[in-house]
């Protein structure tokens, strides 16, 4: 597998992978590497790491050792998940409950990224939020929206698999002022639940999670790229969350006057 790391911040790396659709389209994929303040490592999300990238990951890992926990976060991001555990089986995995059914003969950890239990057992080191008003496990599996978004406190950090997204042009279209921008994952309309109240609910979640990461520095997204600190030439990242809930405010309305 190819890919390269990222050295985003202080104590987190950014994994950015190779994800091809049809074996043609390569699309991405991401993991990330959070150091904790007892120098153990926890892995947000699964990739199959070799080359560079995992003797990387094993210089600041004592070979691997010091991967404490794997917190897979997307319930539909399952390609490389029993790859890592085999490359670190002494790490507590996580998963969602998709994961768990679709893997049941890994050794599962009982609580589930979506669950509150999990995200009060980090709190000390990330933040932790499940969209509402969507389904987080769709029925149909090209609907790919929701995800555990994490933030990690210490570096200002947003760890996100398709829900939030970051897309960066090629430098010749930003010559021509065509750059980059932060949007909801286009599968909005078909992951809104079929429901009175649901665009009401997504609405005050989106709000919710940019007043409360407003302070957020780097974002990390899946299948686009990562919009970094010290890249970053544009609006901050709470703004172009402002911006990226303004436009799916059409979407929203349509799911109201549909469904109430």
């Amino acid at each position: 597998m190819s890919g390269k790391i990222l050295h985003v911040a202080d104590d987190f790396w950014n994994i950015r992978g190779s994800y091809r659709v049809g074996g043609v389209i390569d699309v991405g994929t991401q993991a990330s590497l959070v150091r904790l303040a007892s120098g153990k490592f926890v892995m947000l999300d699964s990739y199959t790491l070799s080359g560079a990238v995992k003797r990387q990951v094993g210089e600041l890992t004592s070979g691997g050792k010091d991967i404490d926990a794997i917190l897979n976060v997307h319930p539909f991001h399952t390609v490389h998940v029993r790859k890592m555990h085999e490359l670190y089986p002494h790490a507590t995995l996580y998963g969602t409950a998709r994961h768990k059914s679709r893997f049941p003969e890994l050794p599962w950890a009982d609580r589930c990224t979506e669950d509150p239990a999990l995200h009060e057992q980090f709190a000390e080191h990330f933040e932790f939020s499940v969209p509402r008003g969507v389904d987080f496990i769709s029925a149909n599996e090209n609907v790919h929206f929701s995800s555990v978004l994490v933030k990690h406190r210490s570096s200002l950090t947003i760890h996100s698999d398709d829900t939030l997204m970051y897309l960066r042009l090629h430098s010749m279209m930003r010559l021509f002022g065509v750059g980059d921008a932060v949007s909801f994952h286009p599968t909005l309309a078909k992951a809104l639940e079929r429901r009175a109240g649901a665009a009401k609910d997504f609405r005050a979640w989106a709000n919710e999670l940019i007043e409360r990461w407003r302070d957020a520095e780097n974002l990390c997204a899946a299948h686009t790229a990562a919009l970094l600190a010290v890249d970053n030439r544009g609006d901050s990242i709470h703004a172009r969350m402002v911006n990226a809930l303004d436009k799916v405010s059409g979407t929203l309305d349509s799911h109201e006057r549909k469904y109430g």
